[in-house]
């Protein structure tokens, strides 16, 4: 400005006050003109950037435009003046709950079309809060036991069993009616409610259980499966895999006359049933004397006490603490005395205990693990709208999409369906008798005693391990040396197998490794050998995995006990 101001000074007067100093600054001005001008132009620009941000802000701000010059107050001033007029339209013109709900579908509507990648977003949210509510709701449900039931050949084991069904609603009048009809033309008359657990014409025309029954019934506080587990010699290796599967077992002991005792007596399936259950882990016992309703016993105290006496110290021999995990009772299968409701008094005065159900209910789940590696022995296969396999979730969690594997044949699976008891889930845990459909493998490839396991840490798949083994009984006067052969019964496995190396022998009173050399020792016996199989198995540690490391050896129906 200082140049232009000088332009304006007349002459003579420029003259006399700048002199040569005039002709300095006037060739100054002409020499800077060009950057001045740049100057100017910046400042107009900056004005309208100003301008434009000030409009913008007057958007946000329903249309009023907030001055630099305003200081915080003022503006949080403003804002609070702008909500009481919004609120106090708001009291005077209320919106409907129609007009609201309407008015929020659309911008939801308008958010989906205008915002497409937002919307999707939220689709998936809402998809995973979902599931996992119903996995909370699933994993909230009941808890859940397994329960085998053993003893001798017509002890009642299944009408026990179909009895449990009909008081528990799983089977009406109507069915019963239907069984009752079909027993009597057979003139088998007492036999109408072990047809609900024997469902195959072979079973029912020889009164006789032969593969593993398998049904499930509810109380107030637990799930229930019931693993009707066949009583004859013949079907022991049957009976192996439904008491491989179970948390706690139930011994049924006739008290009919001469019945008890044929099942007691050496070689009576009494007496290996207990064995093996407990080799097998079923830890848990509740001893039912039934048929204490047969005219021969008439509901005798004198006959239930003397079956007691005499059955606690084998128990006691065979591994089970009488006091803490065995539990005696009175009952009558057939006519469901003291089964679902407590004794009357006017059937058996001399018994005030418990029901079957309450003491059902009263045993503890045994510990498991959701988080481990996922472990599923295979005890059966079928196609059902694909590959379909069976068995009870020994450790670990499954979930519909996961993917797993099949050993010990590698195969890699994708999970498709899981059904629980008759319900499709979508999640399962430890203790759960489930059927999986999966994906990646046909059926035909699967055996009994495969694993479905998880492919981060599958399970280990051997021909050879080396194990410890307790000898309860050999035949007469063989002895248990290198080379001896027996059948190999593990979780759902059936394998020949030779004993290629004796270790060591335990000591009685240490428990521990004797340092001799040994060649072969007898019946009672505790050692420690190498076994090899024909085929690949999956075992594991029993330390790790008791359920994948328990196993029997069995020669022509002697037992020995076993852990890996």
């Amino acid at each position: 400005m200082f140049p232009i101001i000088l332009l304006l000074i007349p002459f003579p007067i420029k003259s006399l006050f700048c002199g040569n100093i005039w002709g300095f600054l006037s060739f100054f001005f002409f020499q800077l003109s060009p950057v001045l001008y740049l100057f100017s132009q910046l400042y107009v620009d900056l004005e309208a950037d100003i301008r434009a941000l000030q409009l913008d802000s007057a958007e946000e701000n329903n249309g009023v435009v907030i001055p630099e010059a305003h200081n915080s107050d003022e503006v949080e001033k403003l804002d609070t003046s702008e909500e009481d007029l919004k609120d106090k339209v708001e009291e005077s013109a209320p919106v409907p709950d129609e007009q609201q709900a309407s008015e929020d579908h659309d911008q939801e509507v308008h958010h989906a079309v205008h915002n497409p990648a937002k919307a999707k977003e939220k689709a998936a949210q809402e998809k995973a809060a979902k599931e996992e509510a119903e996995e909370e709701a699933e994993a909230n449900k009941k808890r859940h036991l397994n329960v085998v039931f053993i003893g001798h050949v017509d002890a009642g084991k299944s009408t026990i069993g179909g009895q449990i069904l009909f008081l528990s609603g799983q089977v009406d009048d109507r069915q019963i009616q239907k069984y009752e009809k079909e027993a009597k033309e057979k003139s088998r008359e007492s036999w109408y409610m072990a047809y609900i657990m024997d469902t195959n014409e072979e079973e029912r025309a020889k009164g006789k259980t032969v593969e593993v029954g398998r049904a499930h019934f509810e109380t107030a506080s637990t799930r229930f499966t019931i693993l009707d587990a066949p009583g004859h010699k013949s079907y022991v290796p049957n009976m192996i895999s439904g008491a491989s599967q179970a948390d706690i077992g139930v011994l049924v002991i006739s008290a009919r006359k001469g019945e008890f005792e044929t099942g007691y007596e050496r070689g009576g399936q009494t007496r290996e049933h207990v064995q093996l259950a407990k080799t097998l882990g079923v830890s848990k016992l509740v001893v039912v004397v039934n048929k204490m309703d047969d005219p021969t016993v008439n509901w005798s105290k004198e006959r239930y006490d003397e079956i007691e006496q005499k059955m606690v110290p084998f128990l006691k021999s065979s591994g089970y603490n009488t006091k803490k995990d065995v539990v005696f009772l009175p009952i009558s299968g057939l006519m469901g005395f003291n089964m679902d409701k407590r004794m009357d008094p006017k059937v058996c005065p001399w018994f005030s205990g418990p029901s079957f159900f309450e003491v059902l209910d009263s045993i503890e789940v045994p510990p498991r693990d959701p988080n481990g590696p996922f472990r599923m022995p295979i005890i059966d296969k079928f196609k059902d709208m694909g590959t379909v396999v069976m068995g009870k979730v020994e450790s670990g969690s499954i979930r519909e999409g996961d993917s797993l594997v099949i050993m010990p044949n590698k195969e890699p699976v994708k999970v498709v369906a899981i059904y629980c008891d008759e319900d499709k889930v979508k999640r399962a845990g430890p203790g759960e008798n489930l059927r999986v459909r999966i994906t990646g493998i046909e059926d035909e490839d699967i055996l009994s005693g495969f694993v479905l396991s998880s492919a981060v840490k599958p399970v280990p798949a051997v021909t050879e391990f080396v194990a410890q083994l307790q000898i309860l009984e050999l035949l007469d006067n063989a002895i248990f040396t290198a080379g001896y052969k027996a059948i190999l019964h593990i979780h759902a496995v059936v394998e020949e197998c030779e004993i290629i190396e004796l270790i060591s022998q335990i000591d009685v009173k240490t428990r521990k490794p004797m340092k001799k050399k040994i060649l072969f020792v007898k019946n009672g016996a505790a050692v420690i050998c190498r076994i090899q199989v024909t085929n690949s198995i999956c075992v594991e540690k029993f330390s790790d995995f008791p359920q994948l490391g328990r196993f029997t050896l069995r020669t022509e129906g002697k037992n020995i006990k076993c852990n890996a």
